[in-house]
């Protein structure tokens, strides 16, 4: 089925394949599958050991010269015997199936001297390479992994338990890398070159990847791949990390469910989407709710969900669709809820317009580390959409939108921690009032260098938005939890 025709008859026929030519085979065609081949090394350096992961990982042997020699003649063979376009109609599994067939056929033919597990290794790198993302593969298997940092073919460091590391993962050169990120941004129609060197894409489980390649780059292309979980966090999940405590939960649960007006602010890799997803959980089944995303990276339970997704500018510079443009078009959309995946510029004007004409429950996130800070930049960015209105006008209008500030933050252990739930609550003069309902406080470190620090109530009687609650039949629990956080605050 998947032997080539022509003079060379080679094909896979009653367990045998024809011999392979003596010289590495060519590069597929460009419609075909990027093939990636990993060359002969020298071991790795020894690397920082990572924290315990979730689940147990097996670990990969240092490989020798004599491996990728070998490898190189495999793959070699498999090439020049696999019909790669009708491999690509095949399901992963089937394919794999196949691949591995051929490739114990060329084992058993050229007899190479190979363990059982040295020949599946092999089996599994010339599998991900044929199908997957080649040396990615490994590392997007782990649950434990956030973040895939590559810096060029040979440096490769991941975020293991809220620290980063380096990874033994090298790649062939800088070609095969740059292969591997068209493959990925293709997947959404996206293309990566030199002629178009920046590209934000994603993996098929919603994982953000982001490509800079050369001449951007200069020590080749540089590839992060923010990875999610299979698994989606929730917050009773964050009180048992550590994150907020069980009051705060249920403050953050009841914010969320009476629709009050969210933004969550804070640094990068301090969990803002992560945070984001939790509280879209408790936003009733029956609302239709769309996101405006740059990445699609959401991952909305609700059944009446529109995700929407924005567009660079194809190669003429034309057909680029922006943030500003799916906001302002999803207010045609009978939204009930409009969530922003990333604010970022003037289309947060957009947002507090739709936030203050009957979309209540709207969401985004920002990037600043303080609530307050958070309230400057969203009046940066209405500037650098060239609204020339007043500065008191523009701060009447943030603090008529936005109800409540979630402030998130990664610490210097590298622990993510919910630090402040702030009510934005009015104006006086010409300065926004902003009251925290609780706040995180650093006591100290332990032996191990770990923080140690705890959640507290400010005190605040009846939070700003206790009518809200009191709508929604919420005000006995919102109550309580207040009345709990505070008990536990003067213990």
């Amino acid at each position: 089925m998947f032997g080539k025709r022509g003079n060379e008859g080679s094909g896979k026929v009653g367990g045998a394949i024809a011999p392979p030519p003596p010289a590495p085979a060519a590069a597929p065609a460009a419609s075909s599958p990027s093939i990636l081949v990993e060359p002969s090394r020298e071991p790795a350096r020894q690397q920082v050991t990572p924290p315990p992961m979730q689940t147990p990982q097996r670990k990969r042997p240092v490989r020798t010269d004599e491996y990728y020699d070998t490898k190189a003649q495999v793959f070699s063979a498999l090439i020049d015997t696999i019909d790669l376009s009708q491999l690509s109609k095949l399901d992963g599994e089937s394919a794999r199936e196949e691949i591995r067939d051929i490739v114990n056929d060329i084992i058993t033919i050229k007899n190479f001297a190979m363990s059982i597990s040295e020949q599946e290794e092999l089996l599994e790198d010339i599998c991900n390479d044929v199908l997957g993302y080649g040396p990615l593969e490994p590392l997007l298997a782990r649950d434990d992994i956030a973040d895939i940092m590559v810096n060029g073919a040979g440096q490769t460091f991941i975020e293991v338990g809220g620290k980063t590391i380096e990874s033994e993962i090298r790649f062939r050169d800088n070609a095969q890398l740059l292969s591997i990120c068209q493959r990925i941004v293709s997947q959404v129609g996206r293309r990566v070159d030199e002629s178009s060197p920046i590209c934000d894409a994603r993996l098929p489980d919603g994982s953000r990847v982001n490509v800079i390649a050369p001449p951007l780059s200069i020590d080749g292309p540089a590839l992060t791949i923010r990875k999610f979980k299979k698994d989606k966090l929730t917050l009773d999940q964050l009180v048992r990390f550590g994150a907020i405590t069980a009051e705060g939960a249920t403050v953050l649960q009841i914010i969320g469910r009476v629709r009050c007006n969210v933004v969550i602010s804070g640094g990068t890799g301090s969990g803002k989407t992560t945070l984001l997803n939790c509280l879209t959980n408790y936003i009733d089944r029956d609302e239709r709710v769309i996101t405006c995303e740059d990445t699609a990276e959401l991952q909305l339970q609700q059944p009446h969900v529109v995700r929407l997704e924005t567009r660079p500018p194809n190669i003429e510079g034309e057909g680029e669709i922006t943030m500003r443009d799916l906001v302002k078009n999803c207010l045609r959309m009978r939204p009930e809820r409009i969530i922003v995946g990333e604010v970022r510029g003037p289309e947060v004007f957009d947002l507090l317009q739709a936030m203050n004409t009957g979309h209540d429950g709207s969401m985004g996130t920002i990037h600043a580390n303080t609530p307050r800070e958070c309230l400057s930049r969203i009046e940066s960015m209405i500037a650098m959409g060239g609204f020339t209105l007043p500065a008191k006008t523009v701060r009447e209008i943030i603090s008529s939108s936005v109800d409540v500030i979630v402030q998130a933050a990664r610490l210097r252990d590298g622990s993510r921690r919910i630090t402040q739930i702030t009510e934005v609550i009015g104006m006086e003069g010409d300065v926004i009032i902003t009251q925290d309902l609780m706040r995180y406080e650093i006591e100290g470190e332990d032996a191990g260098g770990r923080l140690i620090g705890r959640h507290m109530s400010t005190g605040v009687g009846k939070p700003h938005f206790w009518d809200r609650a009191r709508y929604f039949n919420e005000e006995k629990r919102l109550a309580a939890a207040l009345d709990a956080m505070e008990a536990k605050t003067k213990d």
